[in-house]
């Protein structure tokens, strides 16, 4: 019988040789490829490093490089030592001779294969398993991180008296320890069965025992190694309840204990932690009892506990104790639900008032009309819409461009509509690699807007032109080089130069003086960017030179997010020129999945609107959360890219982990200066968060809460037929019972019923960081009894009245677009004061042009030119010029009721007909390019149109109030 040494190795085959030649080619391309890879991996390593160094956060690069490489190392050989002892113990515990059978015959053959490789396979199979579970581990380098930097939140769990801070920072590593104990335990379990079975010390067929009692000892050790672990995992599962998502029909994403959950899983999780304990320990006795009986007996009564305690014990108390009395066993769980998810979103404080959603009777219409002029400045234009009159009326060049939704901001306590004049690398008039990345580099200047007035329908510039004047004067860097449209990299500040503007005198050239990017002089660093970027013409081109720098990451996300990888980046980043610079503010979040008993929350969800598009969407790398703070509020230097992280939320500990991992990143909140705060603002993506959680949270009350009846919903967007939610506006306004004497820069927000389209509440939160209460939602609750019409009915309401349909009908001649903006809701002296600007896209016009405002307010509605004209007729100062029939007759805020006049008047036709014509005559001058006759049509048009309002006014016999 062969002994298990593996046996003479038999005679070998002599095969031919390949040539001298040949084998030192091989070895050649061998050596070459070698290289080639290892160069490939530098260059990814070697750019990354020089771009971090560019804007001096080079500690976030090398905390995280070696906290990756830590981790790889120590796991990685924890693995490959534990796969590689557990082979090398089998190997070792061989028995010296085989059974004489067939089975023992067959397996010779691979023992005597093996045997002059067992060296290299051990170390072949440890290094590849260490490599994948090193991998593995270094991926967990946030949740190490934490870990070891955890900062207590100071508030407990309410079931087991917990710091949050366990669940949110130690939990997640246990659990990654655990795990990976088991796939040592399972891996090594793998390879010691396949050794002691190719060596004997296992068998299927032979005659005799089938393992022998070294195996059976070392085996025995291994399997009660995992079933050690396995009552580890039951332990650690009981606090995982706390932040455990399950169905429940009170509310989605719920999380937390339930009353099955403290009552039957628990105390069937504290069982099991003793049923495993004993079944491990039977495992090990197998190394004195030599037997498999006790120990398998022991694990199929762990598995049975497991169905039955675990599972269907469980089952039983949810079937027979709470479903026929649920609400008075869930309320505790349900109460604990409800003030966590409130403390979790910064929520807890929000203000609830009721709101009579009707008029006061007992208020004159003089003081309603002034009341609507104090109450909000309303904001006439909307960023979503006049891009394209930006574009069109600001762009100057073809290869400039503004971003397709303009933000809001304030600017000498006026709400400005603001955007940048950005590089579009579409418009170049002729694409090559030279013009593309060396001469159009930047876009130039700063465009702004009043945002509650017009001119002549067009946006009333308060910065414009080319370079920028106006408001903030020309005493600053207008040169864009970061912003929202700029995704190529661009070469600057070597011998090619730079195209900075163009005016009516020809082109200016510039070249880059700023510090941003990274120096191309170094041949080195030429090689790693032309690999980097798939570009060889940046390693031999003669348009690099000394001073030549690569400028990329460019959008104000990229940068913010690369810099600080643990934040969660705001979807609207928006400019503001401040100190003499154009900066990009970026609001960015600190998140966790671990807060115990708050419901979780999908980013990506939650933040979606009728506005979200690819650029504006949250993309977040943990898109579940259920914890969320506006921690940090950064900025991008629209010119040299600079990037500084404030600290925002100063008793954030998340945060706090956080600087403390990456000491030196974050400045203190004092570093702000008052320049920068006035611009900065409450964020949009943190507000749709909170108010998609305060549709079922605004309720405290767990009887309530579990009724479902209070339940709100984010109403869609009633100018778009998408059927995604409405945005949240900016408005400057008062909200009934704020602090604050005068207007305050708000972001607003309604409600509907669920399946309802009446208006259920108002919300909205102060966005103004230089006021005491910033951030204080206050939501008025208006009443059931009474429904309010909600923004789908009154945009509804609004295309079905006749008059203004007819109006509107009219605007469309001649293929003429239509638009609607944001249709604003402000609360006045306890109704509701719904405003909307409509617009109008002519065949001739590449922009829109503001042509009409919707008001309505109690019932009464407005169709005019004007915002104070609609106010006046609305609130009874002034006759309307399109008569309409009030929704609510009996209480009109004005002098009384219109009723609309017949349609068959002979001044009215003719004036028509008359508008008819002047449409038709230019859409003709449009076609034939006659501009000068398109824009005499278009006043014909509007006198026409005049007319025919005008007479129709005259028809138009007021109807007086009810004893008046």
């Amino acid at each position: 019988m062969p002994d298990r040494g593996g046996g003479p190795s038999g005679p070998r085959m002599r095969v031919g040789r390949p040539s001298r030649r040949a084998r030192t080619l091989l070895t050649t391309l061998g050596v070459l490829a070698v290289l080639a890879m290892a160069f490939i991996m530098f260059a990814g390593f070697w750019t990354d490093w020089l771009w971090f160094r560019s804007v001096k956060y080079s500690t976030v690069f090398t905390t995280t490089l070696w906290t990756k490489i830590g981790l790889f190392a120590v796991f990685g050989l924890l693995m490959a030592g534990a796969v590689g002892f557990n082979i090398w113990l089998a190997h070792r515990l061989r028995p010296p001779l085989s059974a004489m059978s067939m089975e023992q015959q067959s397996l010779d053959r691979y023992r005597m294969s093996v045997a002059p490789y067992k060296k290299w396979l051990l170390l072949a199979i440890s290094a590849i398993v260490g490599l994948i579970a090193g991998a593995s581990a270094a991926g967990q380098w946030k949740t190490w991180l934490m870990y070891v930097n955890g900062v207590p939140f100071g508030r407990k769990d309410p079931q087991f008296d917990l710091d949050v801070s366990f669940y949110t920072f130690d939990l997640p590593w246990y659990r990654f320890l655990l795990g990976f104990g088991f796939a040592a335990v399972v891996l090594s379990v793998i390879a010691a069965v396949v050794v002691h079975y190719l060596y004997g010390g296992l068998r299927v067929t032979s005659p005799g025992a089938r393992a022998t009692a070294a195996a059976t000892g070392h085996l025995s050790v291994l399997l009660g190694l995992f079933v050690t672990f396995k009552a580890v995992a039951y332990w650690l599962d009981r606090y995982g309840l706390a932040v455990k998502s399950s169905d429940f029909k009170a509310a989605d994403n719920w999380t937390g204990l339930r009353y099955v959950d403290a009552n039957a899983y628990l105390p069937a999780k504290t069982i099991l932690v003793a049923i495993a304990a004993i079944c491990a320990l039977l495992f090990f006795a197998t190394l004195w009892r030599r037997t498999w009986q006790l120990p398998v007996i022991g694990f199929g009564l762990m598995v049975l506990s497991a169905i039955l305690i675990g599972g269907l014990y469980p089952a039983i108390v949810q079937k027979f104790q709470v479903q026929p009395n649920e609400q008075a066993k869930e309320s505790p769980y349900v109460e604990k639900n409800i003030k966590a998810t409130r403390d979790a979103y910064g929520i807890a404080g929000t203000d609830v008032k009721d709101y009579a959603g009707v008029p006061n009777a007992g208020t004159g219409k003089e003081q309603l009309r002034k009341a609507a002029d104090t109450t909000a400045s309303i904001r006439l234009l909307d960023p979503n819409i006049v891009s394209p009159a930006f574009q069109q009326l600001q762009q100057v060049k073809g290869y400039y461009g503004f971003p397709s939704t303009l933000a809001v901001d304030r600017y000498s306590g006026q709400d400005t509509v603001i955007g940048l004049r950005e590089l579009n690398i579409g418009g170049i008039p002729k694409n090559n690699w030279i013009n593309d990345h060396f001469k159009y580099t930047h876009g130039y200047g700063v465009v702004a807007a009043k945002g509650t007035t017009v001119k002549d329908g067009a946006p009333d510039f308060t910065q414009s032109d080319l370079p920028s004047k106006g408001m903030f004067g020309t005493d600053f860097e207008q040169r864009i080089y970061y912003g929202e449209m700029t995704k190529q990299y661009s070469i600057v500040g070597g011998p090619q130069k730079e195209l900075d503007y163009s005016d009516d005198k020809g082109e200016k050239e510039t070249s880059y003086k700023g510090n941003s990017g990274v120096n191309l002089d170094n041949p080195v660093n030429r090689a790693a960017y032309a690999l980097a970027f798939s570009e060889p013409q940046i390693l031999y081109s003669g348009a690099i030179g000394e001073g030549s720098r690569i400028l990329y990451n460019r959008t104000p996300k990229e940068r913010v997010e690369a810099v600080a990888p643990w934040l969660t980046i705001d979807g609207a980043p928006y400019p503001a020129v401040v100190d003499g610079k154009v900066k990009w503010i970026v609001d960015a979040y600190t998140t966790t999945n671990g807060y115990p008993y708050a419901s979780r929350t999908t980013l990506g969800d939650s933040t979606a609107d009728s506005l979200t598009n690819s650029q504006r969407a949250v993309v977040a790398q943990e898109n579940r959360v259920n914890y969320i703070r506006n921690s940090v509020k950064a900025t991008v230097d629209a010119y040299d890219g600079t990037v500084d992280l404030y600290q925002w939320d100063t008793e954030d500990p998340v945060l706090k982990t956080w600087m403390k991992a990456f000491p030196g990143t974050v400045k203190p909140k004092s570093a702000i200066d008052k320049p920068l705060m006035d611009h900065l603002r409450y964020p949009q993506d943190l507000f749709k968060v909170q108010r998609e959680l305060l549709t079922r949270y605004h309720v405290t009350d767990p009887q309530t809460f579990l009724s479902g009846s209070e339940a709100w919903a984010v109403p869609d967007d009633p100018t778009t037929k998408a059927g995604t939610a409405v945005p949240p506006y900016y408005l400057s306004m008062k909200m009934p019972g704020q602090s604050e004497k005068d207007q305050v820069f708000s972001l607003t927000t309604t409600f509907t019923p669920n399946e309802r389209d009446n208006l259920s509440a108002y919300m909205a939160v102060n966005a103004d960081p230089g006021t005491p209460d910033y951030g204080k939602i206050r939501i008025l609750k208006l009443p059931t009894s009474k429904p309010v019409d909600g923004p789908k009915q009154v945009q509804s309401k609004f295309q079905s009245e006749p008059k203004i349909a007819e109006s509107i009908r009219l605007l469309r001649g001649g293929d003429s677009e239509v638009e609607y903006g944001n249709l604003l809701a402000v609360p006045l002296d306890g109704g509701m004061l719904y405003v909307e600007p409509v617009y109008v896209r002519s065949s001739g016009l590449k922009y829109p042009l503001l042509r009409k405002v919707l008001v309505t307010y109690g019932g009464q509605t407005a169709f005019e030119d004007t915002l104070e004209k609609a106010l006046n007729v609305v609130f009874g100062s002034e006759a309307p010029t399109v008569p309409v029939t009030p929704t609510n007759p009996t209480q009109p805020p004005g002098e009384g009721t219109t009723t609309p006049p017949g349609s068959q008047d002979p001044t009215v036709k003719a004036a028509l007909d008359e508008a008819k014509k002047a449409i038709e005559a230019a859409e003709k001058a449009r076609q034939s390019g006659d501009w000068t006759a398109f824009g005499k049509a278009q006043e014909d048009i509007k006198t026409a149109l005049q007319r025919a309002i005008d007479a129709e006014a005259k028809m138009t016999s007021p109807t007086p109030k009810p004893g008046g």
